[in-house]
């Protein structure tokens, strides 16, 4: 039985972000690297607990993936996966701890 993934409106934007700070070099590139992140999310469908779990918030049930220098951070409970944030490995998590659940 597959996973139910959902995203936050939030990541949304994060999106959007990165895809506007790369196409001022590449927007093909930029394209590519949206479209990866969006494949890695749709993949926790099947396999949710493969990421690590993410060092900063120390809690079993929150991952991330990498995918090219960007963490894909998300929480597996029950058969929910939900992607909280999509940000550069270089920023700073507090930068979207207002994200992650209680």
């Amino acid at each position: 039985m597959d996973f139910v993934v959902s995203w936050s409106p939030q990541v949304r934007e994060d999106l959007h972000e990165i895809a506007a700070f790369i196409a001022k070099d590449s927007p093909r590139y930029a394209s590519a690297v949206v479209e990866k992140i969006l494949a890695a999310g749709r993949s926790l469908q099947i396999l949710p607990n493969r990421g690590r779990v993410v060092p900063e918030v120390g809690h079993e049930n929150c991952h991330e993936l990498f995918i090219y220098e960007y963490r894909l951070i998300y929480f597996v409970e029950g058969r929910d996966v939900r992607i909280v944030a999509v940000i550069h490995g270089r920023r700073l998590l507090s930068a979207v701890a207002s994200r992650m659940p209680k």
